[in-house]
């Protein structure tokens, strides 16, 4: 996977994004189960016009956590991240956010959980593991 279409900053914070929409327990969380790799190919097909929000949406996340916590998103611990998303969820930010936070959150929940629970053959659910998580048997 490569997300070429974003920044390092920004592809870390995508990162700690999914895997906070998505946190690992006994299975995978969202990035180690392709959810990066499901976005890396919507990106560059269904939502290539989303784009630009996430662009925006993630370097967003980023100055709002400079902004509260001193550190870029990805960096903050993971409860910090947690109280962050919370916060931008319901819209409660503290800079000048170029899009609606509550938007861009939304959003990318919605992508990541596509990513995480679709068809393999669309780039995420590596090796169907949420399927499996949630007793799903591919028969035929």
């Amino acid at each position: 996977m490569i997300l070429t279409m974003l920044t390092e900053s920004q592809r870390a914070t995508l990162r700690a994004l999914i895997d906070r929409i998505i946190p690992a327990d006994d299975f995978p969380g969202g990035w180690e189960a392709g959810v990066g790799g499901y976005l890396d190919r919507q990106f560059a097909g269904d939502l290539c016009h989303q784009l630009d929000m996430y662009r925006a949406g993630l370097d967003a996340f980023d100055i709002e956590a400079r902004a509260t916590a001193g550190v870029n998103f990805a960096e903050l611990a993971p409860d910090a991240q947690d109280a962050l998303l919370r916060k931008v969820e319901l819209g409660d930010v503290v800079t000048d956010w170029p899009i609606e936070p509550a938007v861009f959150f939304h959003a990318a929940a919605e992508h990541a959980a596509e990513g995480f629970y679709g068809d393999p053959g669309n780039g995420g659910n590596r090796d169907g593991v949420s399927w499996r998580m949630i007793g799903f048997e591919v028969t035929g």
